[in-house]
């Protein structure tokens, strides 16, 4: 039997710095079975509830974000970080990886300064136009950047040889792509003829385009709008009643690509892995930035994507039943705007990102 090599992943307190590395993770297994993954994540991060269910080993360590507004709680950090590094040194010297791949958040930080002092070597993948503190810190020591955005580059500055526009690393769209028209009929809606708009405010809602969209759907959708609208689950049973006609209203979406194969449009926040999404199926979006996400990144994503063409960049200050109204109606009138949008979409499209990573990192470890 061939022997192991261990890849380090080490990020998460969010979706979006965890479910990357697991994509890359998974690619990097079907490509060299002998690739081991082992992932290292905080015990207050949503890695806590994903990774046991994954099927990578892997480590949770009592770590801690920096408290910016509640700097006397930085003690926690500290604390955290010096127990953090005597576990992670003892699996590391157990499991001894060849290469960390850090994938952003304060959970990532401890193990790339653990690779830099012990000289593993560092690729990153840095998931949003502005990249966070972790991915910019470690520019001197960072093998390989693969970026979401290639503005990200600009950020991160230091050799652009070492920048990757990879696009983020997410499942692919099947291929061939599912049939539009019956995937238009199996929502309930007529094959052809008009636009399908798909809401969904990450995977637990948002409240705030809730409310709009409710508003919207009260007073009257635009003739040739159908729409597919997915609350999350702590505001279905207050929006279900809407259900019926043009409106589908659903707690949650799974598989979502059922809805991906019938949407023309999507109203969503401005996250990475879900613009890569949309893109990757050639759909473009109305983009409502979460208002509260870290360092405002959200509100640099969207704008970086109006300026590619990619998206209309809508934020939450500015969401209204009456401006929405006036955005779809724009849209659903004007068939050269919708293309040009679609066109930018496909533009910023990378649905292979997870494997053109993968082989990178293959490369640097000897096995292209």
């Amino acid at each position: 039997m061939a022997e192991k090599t261990t890849v380090l992943f080490a990020g998460g307190g969010t979706g979006g710095h965890l479910y990357p590395g697991l994509a890359i993770a998974r690619t990097l297994v079907r490509l060299d079975p002998t690739i081991q993954p082992f992932f290292i994540g905080a015990q207050r991060g949503i890695e806590k509830t994903v990774l046991p269910t994954t099927e990578f080993p892997h480590l949770l360590l009592d770590l801690h974000p920096l408290y910016r507004t509640r700097p006397w709680e930085n003690w926690k950090t500290l604390v955290g970080a010096v127990g953090a590094w005597r576990q992670l040194g003892a699996r590391a010297r157990e499991r001894r990886p060849r290469l960390v791949v850090g994938t952003g958040g304060y959970a990532a930080g401890v193990a790339l300064v653990y690779a830099a002092v012990h000289h593993i070597p560092i690729v990153q993948q840095a998931g949003d136009s502005y990249p966070g503190l972790t991915a910019r810190a470690f520019r001197r020591v960072t093998r390989e950047y693969y970026l979401a955005f290639p503005e990200a580059g600009q950020v991160i500055g230091g050799e652009a040889s070492r920048h990757i526009d990879t696009g983020a690393p997410i499942e692919p769209p099947p291929r061939p792509r599912p049939d539009r028209a019956a995937a238009r009929q199996a929502w309930g809606f007529p094959p052809t003829g008009g636009h399908v708009l798909l809401v969904y405010g990450g995977s637990q809602g948002s409240r705030a385009m809730n409310l709009v969209v409710a508003e919207l759907v009260k007073r009257g959708l635009p003739d040739d709008l159908y729409l597919i609208w997915m609350t999350g689950k702590a505001s279905y049973q207050e929006f279900a009643a809407l259900d019926g006609g043009r409106v589908r209203v659903r707690e949650y979406l799974a598989p979502i690509a059922d809805a991906y194969a019938a949407t023309d449009l999507a109203l969503v926040r401005a996250g990475a892995m879900t613009t890569a999404e949309l893109f990757a199926w050639e759909i473009p979006a109305v983009l409502v930035p979460l208002p509260t996400a870290a360092a405002d990144h959200q509100s640099v994503n969207a704008r970086v994507l109006e300026a590619a063409g990619a998206a209309i960049n809508l934020p939450q200050a500015e969401l209204t039943a009456d401006r929405l109204d006036g955005v779809l109606r724009g849209l659903s009138g004007d068939a050269d705007a919708m293309a040009r949008l679609a066109a930018g979409a496909r533009n910023r499209a990378r649905p292979d990102a997870a494997e053109t990573i993968a082989r990178r990192i293959l490369a640097l470890l000897g096995r292209g």
